[in-house]
C-alpha cells in the first residue's frame, strides 16, 4: 500500500527539536518556526488518546490482490496504484492471506511457474480498538510497516500503514513530485494551477475570483469531496462555472493536490 517511509519524515520530527543557530543565515532561513513545534506537540500528545479505527484506511478505499491473480493482473494493479506493499485477499475478500512486497516480484518476472503464494509475507492483524501509539511500538519491534484491522467480528475493516501515524504527527507527507512543497497554489501557466486541498475556502476564492457556494466546509478539499459526493480518485474532475478541477494527487482517505484550469 503506502509506500516506505524516506528518512526525510523522520527528519522532519528530528530538526523541530534542533537548537537554532543563529549564525548562519540559511540554517536561520529553514528552521521550523515556535509555532510549529508547538503543533508538533499538541499532536503526539492528541495522537495518545486515539485508537486505529479513528485514521485506518477504510476497506472499501484498499488497494490489493487476489489470490488468483496472475502476473499481468498484478502488474495492472501495481501500475494504476504504484504501492510498495499490498494485502492479498482470498477469492471472496473476506481474509488476506499475505502481504505482497512490489520488489519480490522482481525475481518473479520471467519465471513461467509463478506462484503468487510462494513471496507472500506474514501478515499483522490487529484490532480496531488497539491504541495508535502502541501499534507504532508494534510496528518498530517487528519490523514492519503495514497491518490488517479486524472488527470485532474478525472481518477485515481497514488498513494501517506507519505513514498514516506519522502522518498524524508531523501533518500530511507531500508527494515527492511535487518540489514547491509549501506553495498553495502553484502557476503552470496563465490558464492552469496546482493547488493544495488543504488551502482554505476564503483564500481560494479570493485568488480566482470565484465563489464557492458551500458555507458548511472550509478548505478545497472538503468543498471537491462534498462536490463529488464520493472519495475521488485521481485524474476525475468536475467543473465549477468556468473553472475546472481534477484530482491530481490523493490517497486512500483524502485528496491532496488539484489541478485548477481556466476554460473559456
Amino acid at each position: 500500500m503506502s509506500e516506505e517511509p524516506s528518512q526525510s519524515i523522520f527528519s522532519s520530527i528530528k530538526n523541530l527539536f534542533k537548537p537554532r543557530d543563529n549564525s548562519s543565515q540559511i540554517n536561520k532561513n529553514i528552521e521550523p518556526e515556535d509555532e510549529r513545534i508547538e503543533e508538533l506537540i499538541e499532536n503526539v500528545l492528541n495522537i495518545r488518546d486515539s485508537i486505529v479505527k479513528e485514521i485506518m484506511i477504510p476497506k472499501v478505499n484498499i488497494s490489493y490482490i487476489k489470490e488468483s491473480d496472475d502476473l499481468s493482473e498484478i502488474y495492472s494493479v501495481v501500475n494504476e496504484t504504484k504501492h510498495s506493499r499490498y494485502p492479498v485477499f482470498d477469492s471472496e475478500n473476506k481474509s488476506a492471506i499475505g502481504i505482497l512486497h512490489v520488489k519480490d516480484l522482481l525475481s518473479s518476472a520471467k519465471d513461467e511457474s509463478f506462484e503468487l503464494a510462494k513471496i507472500l509475507r506474514e501478515v499483522k492483524h490487529i484490532p480496531e480498538s488497539q491504541s495508535v501509539t502502541s501499534l507504532l511500538e508494534d510496528f518498530k519491534k517487528d519490523r514492519v510497516h503495514l497491518a490488517i484491522v479486524l472488527d470485532e467480528y474478525g472481518e477485515i475493516s481497514g488498513l494501517i500503514t506507519i505513514e498514516d501515524i506519522l502522518e498524524e504527527i508531523v501533518g500530511e507527507i507531500e508527494d515527492e513530485f511535487y518540489e514547491e512543497k509549501n506553495n498553495e497554489i502553484i502557476k503552470i501557466n496563465e490558464q492552469e494551477f496546482i493547488v493544495s486541498s488543504t488551502i482554505e475556502k476564503e483564500k481560494f476564492e479570493d485568488f480566482f475570483s470565484k465563489k464557492l457556494d458551500c458555507p458548511e466546509v472550509e478548505s478545497l478539499g472538503g468543498f471537491v469531496l462534498k462536490e463529488f459526493g464520493h472519495l475521488p480518485k485521481v485524474g476525475e474532475k468536475i467543473l465549477v462555472d468556468n473553472l475546472e478541477m481534477t484530482v491530481t494527487s490523493a490517497d486512500q482517505r483524502k485528496i491532496k493536490k488539484i489541478t485548477v484550469r481556466k476554460v473559456e
